[in-house]
């Protein structure tokens, strides 16, 4: 029971930053961010919250930068926005899973097309149809 209220409270707060970040931040360091996950403790003492910025590095540690700075007041909102005894400290990191998973998907496209049977196989299958 405990868990299906963890995930309802993990969902709710992704929700309504999601909406915060895009809206009411104005700081100019903040790029294009997406809340990806949020991940709270089984107390709800503290809210893990997964972004994936869009940009080079740089761009991603000032947006990490920029909302870090507005963490109090973006606590201060889920509080009023969501109804809980005590509002979770708000943990931000940034998301590497997205990147991760293009990385090793254009790895896998390399394995492809750099097959030594691929082309022996098109090969062989070209002459026959000559013949």
């Amino acid at each position: 029971m405990a868990k299906i209220r963890v995930g309802r409270v993990a969902e709710e707060i992704k929700k309504e930053l999601s909406q915060l970040i895009q809206s009411e931040l104005k700081d100019p360091r903040i790029g294009f961010v997406t809340v990806t996950d949020v991940e709270v403790t089984g107390d709800l003492s503290q809210a893990n919250v997964y972004l994936s910025i869009f940009g080079d590095d740089e761009q991603k540690e000032k947006s990490l930068a920029g909302i870090s700075k507005a963490t109090g007041f973006l606590r201060s909102e889920i509080g009023k926005r969501i109804r809980l005894r005590h509002t979770p400290e708000l943990l931000f990191h940034i998301d590497q899973s997205i990147e991760y998973g293009s990385k090793i998907e254009s790895l896998l496209g390399q394995i492809k097309t750099d097959e030594p049977g691929k082309e022996k196989q098109s090969n062989k299958g070209d002459g026959d149809a000559d013949v």
